[in-house]
């Protein structure tokens, strides 16, 4: 479904304050201040995929702010990425400025204040996806906030190609290809952080992914099992725990985390999936080793950003 929204029925003394509303509600509680509040005009278009809600906004000079009393007053948790396509930005964040030129990007974090400048009219493809997700798939996040991240080459490139067709394409995909494809604009997206000077670290051993895929591989094949601990895993492979531990230093969640992790995952994929829609919610999270269907519910919402009925029943992804 898509929600297009626009400040041109508003009478122009209402618009900013209207406008303040419509970033408020599709993105974190923030304020926005226009340098020429009279002529003031914006849009935003969206779309909402399981994990990953996309928007176009286009606007003119403002600056918008997120401040301690918004982020105390609103338990959101959300990393957003701006793409820039028309205009220029600065984003703000951790003591960091990103300049954002058309084909540029940059990742910032609701849970931490931040400041967007723009000069002049401007528009912005704005990715919002759960903090949790991000923050299991890279480590260190805060160093990587309000970096520039060119989209002209390498990830970044990608990520922008695969974005800009999915918009075109996002009210024919099938849920489950919606799923798909959320996790690959993750996956590039991680990529294209990775390639920033802050996230480099010492290369992991051929050695350590050995042993890290067969560990992971393990744990993926005993999912189902509500009783499965790192020990099981480890006495299975003939390792120690704390080698096993010592092993996903190099990752970004430790053993226990992934194994919540991967089980969220395989909920995320069935609850979709056409042919589990004769099991309810509570059967699917069961199948997949929880045990406590309100706990499950909330990990869920932290980690996707809805609950789990949501993600199963979105309309748009019809």
């Amino acid at each position: 479904m898509t929600l297009l929204l626009n400040t041109h029925a508003v009478p122009p003394r209402e618009r900013l304050a209207y406008w303040t509303d419509m970033i408020c509600n599709t993105y974190v509680q923030l304020e926005c201040d226009a340098i020429e509040s009279d002529r003031f005009a914006g849009s935003i278009n969206s779309q909402s995929m399981p994990g990953l809600d996309l928007s176009v906004v286009a606007s003119g000079a403002q600056k918008v702010l997120r401040t301690p009393r918004h982020i105390a007053r609103a338990n959101d948790d959300y990393f957003l990425v701006s793409i820039q396509t028309q205009g220029k930005g600065v984003l703000r964040q951790d003591g960091r400025d990103a300049l954002l030129n058309p084909g540029d990007f940059a990742l910032y974090d609701s849970t931490r204040a931040y400041e967007l400048h723009f000069e002049g009219d401007f528009q912005q493809i704005v990715l919002k996806l759960p903090g949790e997700q991000l923050r299991s798939a890279v480590r260190d996040t805060e160093k990587l906030t309000a970096t520039t991240v060119s989209g002209r080459a390498g990830a970044g490139h990608l990520m922008i190609g695969m974005i800009k067709t999915l918009w075109e394409d996002i009210d024919a995909l099938e849920p489950a290809s919606a799923v798909a494809v959320a996790g690959g604009v993750l996956n590039i997206l991680v990529a294209g952080l990775q390639t920033l000077p802050a996230s480099k670290r010492r290369g992991v051993s051929t050695l350590t992914s050995y042993h890290l895929t067969r560990i992971k591989g393990e744990i993926d094949s005993r999912l189902r099992n509500p009783a499965l601990t790192v020990s099981d895993v480890a006495r299975d492979l003939g390792i120690s725990v704390g080698h096993i531990h010592r092993l996903f230093r190099q990752e970004a969640t430790s053993p226990a985390q992934y194994i919540w992790s991967r089980r969220l995952e395989m909920c995320s994929r069935d609850l979709v999936d056409p042919r589990c829609a004769g099991q309810s919610i509570s059967e699917i999270a069961f199948s997949w080793g929880f045990n406590d269907a309100a706990h499950f519910s909330r990990s869920f919402r932290d980690r996707f950003g809805v609950p789990p009925r949501e993600w199963r029943g979105r309309p748009s992804l019809t």
